[in-house]
């Protein structure tokens, strides 16, 4: 589990007993904060922002899910050209969970290069009758919809039919969904939202895309 816990510079100077003061204070706060959370359902996740990281995470707690033996599946809304990383492993190579995965590629490629209004919307609503059949699949514990965000900025997929999904699915299945621009009303209704903030990209500096990083 994610720890709660912020850096703590402070903690790092003073005496051995200051030290053990401070952190006894702070495991009273995390026992406490743990001590009240008592609700026990699936979540909405929502990962957007300009940064890296948001595919990236999604893909994190799918292997997690599975981990836990959970039954997940996989939409990718706009990635769909070149082969990932991720899609090599999960769904070629993922031998071991082959039967508690349906990984589905329902993208053109990004929208500058499809160049294709009407086939870039076609697309997406028929990645969304998937992924709204697994969110209404009461067998489906974890679904990772990637880069919906961005057909629901579009306009490829109201954000209307989303929110209504999300609000009838199973009461125990988790929800990720990634990519920038998340609709106020979809960060509203989610969870737990973390936006990503570019600090440097490798990109800028004319670094091309590596195998294992962005692919």
């Amino acid at each position: 589990m994610d720890s709660p816990d912020t850096a703590d510079t402070a903690g790092a100077a003073g005496t051995p007993e200051r030290h053990r003061e401070r952190a006894q204070r702070k495991k009273e706060l995390v026992d406490r904060r743990i001590a009240r959370a008592t609700i026990d359902r699936g979540v909405v996740v929502v990962n957007t922002g300009n940064g890296k990281g948001k595919s990236s995470s999604g893909f994190g707690m799918l292997a997690r899910s599975l981990g836990h033996g959970f039954h997940c599946g996989v939409v990718q809304f706009i990635k769909g050209r070149s082969t990932t990383g991720e899609d090599l492993f999960f769904r070629t190579l993922g031998v071991a969970f082959a039967d508690r995965l349906r990984y589905h590629v329902m993208g053109e490629g990004f929208t500058w290069e499809t160049q294709d209004r009407d086939r870039d919307i076609a697309s997406a609503q028929a990645a969304w009758a998937v992924a709204a059949g697994m969110l209404a699949d009461e067998t489906c514990d974890f679904v990772l919809l990637d880069e919906l965000n961005i057909a629901l900025v579009k306009g490829y997929v109201a954000v209307e039919q989303v929110l209504e999904a999300l609000a009838a699915r199973p009461p125990r299945q988790h929800v990720v969904i990634t990519g920038r621009g998340a609709p106020a009303a979809l960060v509203e209704a989610a969870d737990t939202v973390t936006e990503m903030r570019v600090v440097k990209h490798a990109f800028k500096a004319g670094i091309k895309a590596q195998k294992g990083i962005e692919l």
